[in-house]
């Protein structure tokens, strides 16, 4: 096989996981792990991908170019699934806060269906869109400057909104995870901060997170891992990571 099929392929099955990995690659491609290790060499130079511990993800200014809502379709199965397991940590009578996140608009088509009586504050207009047609929750919607986007409120207020609250539980969105610096990341700062402020104001803090959000980056770190009740998973990453997340006593489901 030609370098430039190899390329091809090596892009093709990245846009459609978020995360490669050399040795998957070796054996799919029929070449040895040094040559795929060149291959990403060169990939990463021309701006196509960034090399991570044993692999490569999508570069960052290709993973966030859309908007939250215009990505909710993408990974749906593995976000379902996130949903699901986020979904038995609520209980009746809580008040949660769900901020900007695709899994989180499936966590809320699931609350849509339940019979929990729950209060729900959100950030994120989807959210406040399709809870505001269930008889059992109440939702609360957090004003403040619309994001550019204009998918959720953002700055100040919004936050010293959210701040008022004492949630028994929040469900946040990750744009990458780096379990090596003990960070959590967001892409845009505001969005960041609202994290980090309704993260204070909760008693449990659960990150939602696809396989291939481990050992991404973002703009900024919004919370170390080590502050955080867990992280919810499609797929269980793999043992180095898990080591990691567990020495610093963070659950994983």
């Amino acid at each position: 096989m030609f370098a430039e099929e190899r390329y091809d392929n090596i892009i093709s099955l990245l846009n459609e996981n978020g995360t490669v990995k050399v040795k998957d690659l070796s054996s799919e491609l029929g070449v040895t792990e040094d040559c795929i290790r060149k291959d990403l060499t060169y990939l990463e130079k021309e701006g196509l991908l960034k090399r991570t511990h044993g692999g490569a993800v999508l570069p960052r200014n290709n993973i966030h170019q859309f908007t939250v809502t215009s990505r909710k379709n993408v990974n749906i199965k593995a976000k379902r699934i996130i949903a699901t397991k986020a979904m038995e940590l609520i209980k009746n009578g809580y008040t949660i806060f769900l901020d900007v996140s695709t899994t989180n608009i499936q966590l809320a088509n699931l609350l849509l269906d339940c019979n929990k009586e729950v209060i729900v504050v959100t950030n994120m207009l989807e959210i406040v869109s399709i809870l505001a047609k269930s008889k059992n929750i109440t939702v609360i919607s957090v004003g403040g400057m619309l994001n550019n986007p204009g998918d959720a409120f953002v700055g100040s207020l919004s936050n010293e909104i959210i701040e008022k609250f004492k949630f028994d539980l929040c469900f946040l969105g990750v744009v990458g995870l780096d379990v090596y610096k003990d960070s959590a990341y967001s892409y845009h700062v505001e969005d960041g901060v609202t994290k980090a402020v309704a993260a204070k104001a909760s008693k449990k803090v659960y990150i939602e997170a696809e396989e291939s959000k481990f050992l991404r980056d973002g703009n900024y770190k919004f919370i170390k891992l080590s502050d955080i009740t867990g992280v919810i998973v499609d797929k269980l990453p793999p043992e180095k990571i898990m080591k990691h997340l567990t020495k610093v006593d963070v659950e994983i489901l």
